[in-house]
């Protein structure tokens, strides 16, 4: 009988120490993706989308994970209406051919239990390119409002406007745009 209790604890270690992945939901609230280029060498310009969906696998015992985010190009936010209109026009964005932006992962880094960066295919107005978000910070902890487990990161990467058709005024307005993307997300709940 304590040969049986003995395994049945080690058998209860053994597999908390194999924890199968979990999904993460992203909390709209709290990520807000922005993007910042330089306006006819006058100033950097910071500009921000307000609808971002998706989900984030996280298994840190396998140091695996995955990625999928999706971004309203309709919900783009300069603070001025006339702006947002002319960013969704065909010389950017182009919302009304193309309403949003996807990054989808091909692999995760990492450093540790931690994940350093996320290579994957950005998709803006329909032109797909390899991407490397660069992970900044990341927390995994349980969430202390929502008592739920939650992650949290911010990812940066830059790229070249002109390479998703979106060149118009370049080189006057930079054709480097550095995407940043503060994130955070709430593990589904498991039935």
């Amino acid at each position: 009988m304590k040969k049986l209790v003995i395994a049945l604890a080690f058998a209860s270690v053994a597999a908390s120490a194999f924890a199968a992945p979990e999904t993460y939901v992203i909390d709209p609230t709290h990520t807000q993706p922005r993007f910042e280029y330089n306006h006819f060498g006058y100033s950097n310009q910071v500009h921000s989308f307000d609808k971002t969906s998706g989900t984030i696998v996280y298994d840190k015992a396998a140091k695996t994970g995955s990625v999928d985010v999706t971004i309203d190009a309709k919900s783009v936010n300069t603070g001025y209406p006339l702006l947002n209109q002319h960013i969704q026009d065909e010389d950017f964005f182009d919302t009304a051919k193309y309403p949003t932006i996807t990054f989808k992962s091909t692999s995760v880094k990492f450093d540790g239990d931690k994940p350093v960066s996320v290579d994957g295919n950005l998709t803006i107005k329909g032109i797909t390119k390899p991407v490397t978000l660069t992970i900044t910070s990341f927390q995994a902890m349980p969430h202390p409002i929502m008592k739920k487990d939650a992650i949290g990161a911010n990812a940066i990467t830059k790229i070249k406007r002109t390479e998703f058709n979106m060149g118009k005024y370049a080189p006057y307005v930079s054709d480097d745009v550095t995407l940043e993307i503060p994130m955070e997300a709430v593990a589904v709940n498991k039935q």
